[in-house]
């Protein structure tokens, strides 16, 4: 979710900057490892708290660490009335967006869950044809595109232990990632009127409190286990990726650009589903096999120019 509202930095980026040096290479490929874990961790949270409990404990903590770290860089959180309703549409698109993911989420596996996560690219490439002017389609991006699409289609085909719930998980999460597409399009558009801070700030200040309310309402039990796990996982939700990841992303954008920082965004599926393997034992059929094949291969056809053009730096 990151890289793309990260993207809307490109309009104050050095985008003809591909030089990235050794650390800043490997720090961003730190970054991208650690937002693949991300499905992963909300998965380990979801096993103890209900589904919306877990989104509004999240993202009320993420909008804990955003205001202070507002505060600490003197970042001016003040939008005028336009903007406010610009920032309301966005808003409750966020809050539909993580309604399903989780919901999706709680249903299926954290594997299915990453993978399907990572169409976002794709989607946003095909909603930008239709609503960002100048990012039109061409036969690489169409190829990108069969690729990572054909790769989660492997997912619904595939017979291992997938039931009827599961396949269901997997479509509201589809859903998800479709409404995830729109707000990431939509972020593009207003990006030039509204500070990132405020943009990424005031969704998570919106849906916090009506996540907590679901819960109180439809989550049965919101707190069933609160164990070490469980909290880790949602510090590592709140403060590591919503938090910390955010703004370390956005200072790899400003310095380096967006061509550069998002040519190593195919780590995020791979390091995903490594940790759903290593961390919750989840097996590694064929169809995830070839589905991980497939979006990484779209991924890196669509954003081929990106690895033609940036250049690693050695430590001096």
């Amino acid at each position: 979710m990151k890289t793309l509202e990260a993207a809307g930095l490109n309009k104050t980026a050095n985008l003809t900057n591909n030089e990235l040096s050794l650390q800043a290479s490997l720090y961003t490929t730190f970054l991208c490892i650690l937002f693949g874990g991300n499905v992963v961790a909300i998965k380990i949270s979801l096993s103890g708290l209900g589904t919306f409990t877990n989104a509004g404990i999240r993202f009320a903590l993420a909008s804990i660490a955003l205001l202070i770290w507002a505060k600490m860089t003197k970042q001016t959180l003040y939008c005028k009335r336009k903007q406010g309703y610009k920032l309301l549409i966005l808003s409750l698109i966020f809050t539909v967006q993580l309604s399903c993911f989780y919901c999706g989420l709680s249903k299926t596996s954290a594997s299915h869950g990453t993978l399907i996560a990572n169409l976002l690219p794709f989607i946003v490439l095909i909603l930008a044809h239709f609503f960002i002017p100048g990012d039109q389609m061409n036969i690489k991006k169409v190829a990108g595109i069969t690729f990572g699409f054909s790769g989660v289609l492997f997912l619904f085909f595939d017979n291992h232990e997938v039931s009827g719930s599961m396949q269901r998980g997997d479509l509201i999460v589809a859903c998800a990632v479709f409404l995830w597409g729109c707000s990431a399009v939509y972020t593009k558009r207003i990006i030039s009127e509204i500070s990132v801070m405020q943009i990424t700030l005031y969704p998570m200040m919106f849906g916090a409190p009506l996540f907590l309310i679901a819960g109180f309402l439809w989550d049965g039990e919101m707190v069933r286990l609160l164990d070490g796990s469980i909290i880790q996982s949602l510090v590592y939700q709140s403060f590591v990726t919503a938090s910390y990841g955010f703004i370390a992303w956005n200072r790899l954008l400003l310095k380096f650009g967006a061509t550069a920082v998002h040519s190593f965004i195919f780590i995020m599926p791979v390091s995903g589903l490594f940790f759903s393997v290593l961390l919750l034992n989840e097996p590694l059929t064929l169809n995830i096999a070839i589905s991980i094949v497939l979006i990484v291969a779209g991924m890196i056809v669509v954003n081929r120019n990106g690895f033609k053009n940036v250049r690693i730096r050695p430590l001096p």
